[in-house]
């Protein structure tokens, strides 16, 4: 054995350097701070990382193959060649496009017919061919079609840069403007853009700026400023392309400021009030505002109001009243109808309202769990409503259905390419009782010939459970190659995500944060109990502040898993929350709690994975991370794995594999990132002897 095998065979362990912290009297040593380098470019961390990766390539050199044959697998049930369902606007159908093995996408139009020549405006695998990383932000075409902006990040710290191009000649623009959001705005004179500028240090995107063609960002002007580091920005456009506005958002406030999109130089005044406690969004249809918004409404209604009277909100008619079993998601308002989507008992319904007759149809749905949205509807002159559908069994499809008669045309259904049949899989919907007597939402999928409820299956258990992000039960062609070889897949709705409302939202964050730990594990051993998984091969996956959970989840209950994937990994709760100048932190206060407060600071320490890890058995875990992540530095997974590893007691696999190219999503483009779920997938069927 060489000396570089034995080197790799022995996990690093990092050097402590103790680092005392002390808030509230209370005194914290992390012995691993000196890990943060936010320059990225410290030898002696970038050496350790290294390090770290060989020690994974060592450690799984076992399931190359397997790991191989994974990737083959998920990258060969895609369609090389695929496209969007086009669109019909401003006189051109609008759609992008996938060729061979190129992992980006190409813009491309046609004009007044599908049978016209095609239009290739931008090809992403061109302007990626000398980057490691690659991102496509905004993507914005002038209200005249003929000038092309878009946006750019090659380093992945979401950092982009916007550039213009002529369409009819070819030529780019001399304007570059650096360090914004990726958001792109067109006023309608095609010769100004609104665009978005962030911190580069907090990466908050705060400032508003007017952009007029052909000048310098030197010479851009500033027409808005979020001095409410709280706060998050955004920019958009109504679907009629009368109105810009700026989305103002924070946990526990949401509203806009608008101006025409006729006058670019007009400045912009709130649609309404923006006050704590209440969150609107909107649009605009003929001289009305439609607002969904939560005013004496916890789970949202849907108002109209004049736009000249918008800001006074005792205007406001009630259109869609509040109820308190149904949670208002989304609306489109058609010429003709009223579009809903809405959320009962967890399963999604989408209702149309006819404005002229006022009868109501909702659109049958018949899976057991699904997830049905909107998709591309640019017009309100129409009578047809483009959706979105999948479930656990049906791949993803783009369905579009009479508005008048209700008959459906399926325009696009993904193709799984290779040996599949939704007909050998099942999807269930159950509930399980929470230790307090909440009942818990789970989606379930499994392979029908693979499966037996005689607890002998292997569990992978997935869930989120932050910011009230839902996670829905879609199709996953990737997700069959753990099914076809015996895997149950259970998605968790645990509380702290929104699939039952508002409510099971504010049940989990804050000071009922612990809900989100508990629900998972209570979860974990009801499916173990009603015999749908074995106790001994229970898998455990979550990303970002699902991270954070499966951090939770391995210090109150390790027992119950014998596997956890923990990628980009929110897990130094109370050290992040107390920085400012850490990306997102200030966003976040009304999320997790600001440890600047007594009670926050203790109950955020009560659960924060880092802070809580001790000398006790652990499962076998997987961690990954970007280098360049901005949303959770790198540093945190990194702090993580080197506590556990020096406080383990067992002799568990502990493997940390950092992609030193990329940011918060992993690796870009559309086959690399199996790679990676090739390497998650290898490490949980090793564990249970699954080698091929």
């Amino acid at each position: 054995m060489t000396s570089e095998t034995v080197k790799a065979a022995l996990a690093p362990v990092a050097k402590k350097v103790p680092f005392e912290m002390e808030q509230h009297g209370h005194k914290r040593i992390d012995d691993y701070y000196w890990m943060r380098d936010d320059s990225r470019e410290d030898k002696e961390i970038l050496a350790h990382l290294a390090a770290e990766n060989k020690f994974v390539d060592a450690q799984m050199a076992h399931t190359q193959a397997l790991q191989d044959t994974l990737f083959e697998e998920m990258t060969g049930r895609l369609k090389k060649d695929d496209a969007s369902v086009p669109y019909q606007r401003r006189g051109y159908w609008w759609y992008t496009r996938y060729e061979g093995d190129n992992e980006y996408a190409i813009y491309a139009r046609k004009k007044t017919t599908l049978d016209n020549k095609e239009d290739v405006f931008l090809d992403a695998n061109v302007l990626a061919k000398e980057h490691e990383y690659f991102s496509l932000g905004g993507v914005s075409v002038s209200t005249n079609n003929n000038i092309l902006a878009y946006s750019t990040d090659t380093e992945s710290r979401r950092l982009y840069v916007i550039e213009f191009k002529d369409l009819a000649t070819g030529k780019m623009y001399d304007d570059k403007l650096v360090n914004t959001s990726g958001s792109i705005v067109w006023a309608n004179d095609n010769k100004t853009v609104f665009y978005i500028k962030k911190d580069v240090q907090t990466l908050l995107g705060y400032q508003v700026y007017r952009h007029t063609l052909g000048s310098s960002q030197d010479n851009d002007k500033l027409v808005y400023q979020e001095d409410d580091t709280t706060f998050y920005t955004g920019i958009g456009k109504t679907r009629d392309s009368q109105t810009i506005y700026i989305y103002h958002d924070s946990t526990l406030a949401a509203g806009a400021s608008v101006i025409s999109a006729e006058t670019p130089n007009a400045d912009f005044t709130p649609l309404a009030p923006i006050t704590s406690g209440h969150e609107y969004d909107f649009d605009q249809h003929n001289d009305w505002y439609y607002i969904r918004t939560n005013l004496d409404a916890k789970n949202f209604k849907l108002v109209k109001v004049s736009r000249s009277e918008s800001s006074d909100t005792s205007k406001w008619q009630d259109v869609i009243p509040h109820r308190a079993n149904v949670y208002f998601e989304d609306f489109i308002v058609f010429n003709n109808h009223l579009v809903v989507e809405e959320s009962e008992n967890g399963n999604t319904n989408i209702r149309v309202i006819n404005l002229k007759t006022n009868k109501e149809t909702s659109l049958p749905f018949n899976d057991a769990a699904y997830v049905a949205t909107f998709d591309t509807n640019p017009t309100a002159d129409s009578d047809k409503l483009r959706y979105y559908y999948s479930s656990l069994t049906t791949p993803g499809s783009v369905i579009e259905v009479d508005l008048n008669t209700f008959e459906s045309t399926t325009l696009k259904q993904d193709e799984v390419l290779g040996d599949f049949d939704p007909n050998w899989y099942q999807s269930e919907r159950i509930f399980v009782t929470a230790r307090d007597g909440k009942k818990v939402p789970v989606s379930l999928v499994y392979r029908k010939d693979k499966f037996k409820k005689d607890g002998t299956n292997p569990l992978y258990q997935y869930a989120y459970g932050s910011y009230g992000a839902t996670i829905d039960p879609y199709f996953s062609a990737s997700r069959l190659s753990l099914l076809d070889r015996g895997f149950v897949y259970a998605l968790a709705h645990i509380r702290g995500g929104q699939m039952l409302g508002r409510t099971w939202y504010e049940d989990g964050k804050m000071f009922n944060k612990m809900n989100t730990f508990t629900d998972f594990i209570d979860v974990t051993k009801s499916l173990t109990e009603q015999k749908y998984a074995a106790k001994d091969k229970v898998f455990a996956i979550g990303g970002s502040a699902g991270g954070l959970l499966m951090g939770g989840i391995m210090n109150m209950a390790p027992e119950l898993y014998l596997g956890i994937g923990a990628h980009v990994p929110f897990v130094d709760v109370v050290t992040t929350m107390s920085d400012p100048s850490i990306p997102l932190t200030t966003n976040e206060y009304d999320e997790w709690g600001n440890p600047a407060n007594k009670d926050s600071y203790e109950y955020m320490l009560s659960y924060s994975p880092y802070d809580q890890v001790k000398a006790q058995d652990y499962p076998n875990v997987l961690v990954t991370t970007g280098l360049h992540d901005s949303q959770v530095q790198y540093f945190e997974p990194m702090k993580w794995v080197a506590k556990l590893r020096d406080m383990k007691t067992d002799s568990n696999k502990l493997y940390f594999q950092t992609n030193m190219d990329a940011g918060h999503g992993g690796a870009s483009g559309r086959f690399r990132r199996y790679k990676e779920l090739a390497l998650e997938y290898a490490f949980f069927m090793d564990l249970v002897g699954i080698n091929k």
